[in-house]
């Protein structure tokens, strides 16, 4: 049985055994895996559905967020709104802070909330709060039985890192670096340094130690490092991608929405790509990959990027009291 599936099976059992009283908070809890499909596990969210903006404080969403470390990257918080502004509220946390965005927690709330909220199943595009502004959600479930998210509007930032501190901080020679493409840092959320690599197996290759690519992120005020190669495994993607995120308490982001739009930016405003339907292959393995969609919206100047997601726990979760 693998780690995730363990885990699951663990989580359900703790859900339907432990019993309620005065010293807990039942919350209604859902593990979702985003992007997940026949060939991939996808990146797993915890999701916690809220009554109220007032049912849990910053410090308990964050107690939730670090009690399922290992289990979730990040856990998403939902309130649903009252006014034409917005029809859902996000808030995310990962083990160690909040976090204004993140792309996959986005993907498997919004495939959540249209497959089982009635009131949403037949509508075309949803309006999202979250801490980077009003974004859209696209309904193509059925279609492709996926959600598409606009990207927040993204920031670009120039770097002076140099090529082997970046390598050594990676763990790989400085040779699988592409020298032809400069390296950028772009914000959809975070600061993603993009780096351009040679070939696919030096991009699956790729064992950065924690603290090290960590203490490096820090020095150079960025939050994540996206590795990226045009040299993929299906002849029909474009690139192949992965994602460290040592900054929020973990190595690797496994299927990742934020970081590869800030990709799919860079890619657009340095014409190397037009908009098209991009197809992004993530992950460590040759063929078992994650997959992320992305387009670029011209009319509104933004990136879009869609999957599809699997609910595997659906129960409450049980929050001690201190």
């Amino acid at each position: 049985m693998s780690y995730m599936a363990y885990a699951d099976k663990y989580f359900l059992i703790l859900f339907v055994t432990i019993g309620r009283n005065k010293y807990m908070k039942s919350l209604l809890f859902k593990k979702i895996d985003a992007f997940a499909g026949d060939r991939s596990f996808g990146n797993p969210a915890g999701v916690i559905y809220l009554k109220d903006k007032n049912e849990l404080s910053e410090n308990e969403m964050q107690r939730v967020a670090l009690e399922l470390k290992g289990v979730v990257c990040e856990v998403g918080f939902v309130t649903f709104g009252n006014s034409d502004e917005y029809d859902y509220q996000l808030r995310f946390f990962s083990c160690e802070r909040e976090v204004p965005f993140c792309g996959h927690a986005t993907i498997a709330i919004s495939n959540d909330i249209i497959k089982t909220n009635p009131k949403f199943k037949n509508v075309q595009e949803l309006k999202i709060k979250t801490g980077k502004g009003i974004l859209k959600a696209v309904n193509k479930i059925l279609q492709e039985n996926a959600v598409y998210i606009s990207a927040p509007e993204p920031a670009y930032h120039e770097t002076d890192i140099k090529i082997p501190e970046l390598a050594k901080a990676l763990n790989i020679s400085d040779h699988q670096i592409l020298e032809n493409i400069s390296l950028s840092i772009v914000n959809t959320g975070q600061n993603i340094l993009l780096v351009p690599l040679k070939s696919l197996d030096g991009c699956i290759k790729t064992d950065p130690d924690y603290l090290t690519l960590r203490n490096f992120c820090l020095k150079n005020n960025v939050e994540g490092v996206n590795i990226y190669t045009s040299d993929t495994f299906d002849p029909d993607k474009q690139y192949r991608t992965r994602v460290f995120a040592p900054t929020f308490g973990y190595l690797e982001d496994p299927a990742t929405g934020s970081a590869n739009c800030s990709l799919a930016y860079e890619l657009y405003r340095t014409k190397r790509w037009n908009g098209d339907l991009l197809t992004i292959e993530q992950g460590t393995e040759y063929k078992d990959h994650n997959i992320i969609k992305i387009f670029f919206d011209k009319t509104i100047q933004r990136v879009f990027f869609g999957g599809s997601a699997l609910t595997r726990i659906d129960g409450n979760y049980l929050l001690h009291l201190k």
